[in-house]
């Protein structure tokens, strides 16, 4: 299995679990610190592990490369980085927009072609990526975040309508806010969802084949409503269309 983006709080989980049950992991971070406390404490489920910068998109291909070749094969792969930002830097300043976006859309994208063709040629396998419930319909508290994990739903549906009829699953992991370092500035509330428990829906998505989960589950019906109310509604409510 390979974890790209291993070093963030809920990939760290992800990790833990898949090397309690003895798999091979391929582990890529960007922190070099945190990437070698996670390896020295998963030990010999390690098969290899890389610190890098993921936004550095020429350099993604050969990342994969290496961590095929490393574990002489892939069965499953998770894309599980990704950057939050800062919405109201992102309105007004163009670099803050394009890093939020190139992070959590053009990054995976640039992960996502050469692991589709893997699996693809291979014919079986299991490719996730984590996106988020905010890419469900744009609000003005993260619709750059959103829209940029919006687009990667669209492109994981193309992937899997590409494998159709194959036996390689892509799964669309839509996550709500999570207590993690990445929300620590956020004030928490009743559905924000727990790390462990989180990570645990992952690993169980990925084993039932699952195409899309919402984690918590909950989500899935609080977007539904968000996704089919008309939008002059949608606008009246401020928890919901505010910032």
């Amino acid at each position: 299995m390979i974890i790209l983006g291993a070093t963030s709080a809920i990939a760290a989980e992800v990790a833990k679990r898949y090397a309690a049950r003895g798999d091979r992991l391929y582990l890529v971070g960007r922190d070099p610190n945190k990437l070698d406390a996670l390896v020295g404490e998963l030990g010999a489920a390690i098969a290899g592990h890389r610190s890098c910068d993921l936004d550095d998109l020429e350099g993604n291909a050969d990342v994969v490369a290496a961590a095929i070749d490393t574990l002489g094969g892939l069965d499953v792969a998770l894309i599980a980085h990704g950057l939050l930002g800062d919405q109201l830097e992102s309105e007004r300043d163009l670099e803050h927009a394009r890093a939020i976006i190139t992070t959590n859309y053009t990054s995976a994208v640039s992960l996502l072609i050469p692991l589709a063709n893997h699996f693809e040629r291979q014919g079986h396998g299991h490719l996730g990526a984590i996106t988020s419930v905010a890419g469900e319909r744009g609000r003005p508290r993260n619709y750059t975040y959103g829209s940029a994990k919006g687009a990667l739903t669209r492109y994981l549906q193309g992937i899997r309508s590409r494998v159709y009829g194959t036996d390689v699953w892509v799964h669309n992991l839509k996550l709500g806010p999570v207590d993690t370092p990445m929300t620590v500035g956020h004030d928490k509330h009743a559905l924000f969802g727990e790390k462990v428990r989180v990570a645990r829906g992952i690993v169980r998505a990925l084993e039932r084949r699952r195409h899309v989960v919402y984690l918590p589950r909950v989500w899935g019906w609080i977007m539904f409503v968000v996704r089919v109310l008309p939008e002059p509604i949608f606008q009246r409510f401020g928890f919901l269309a505010g910032r």
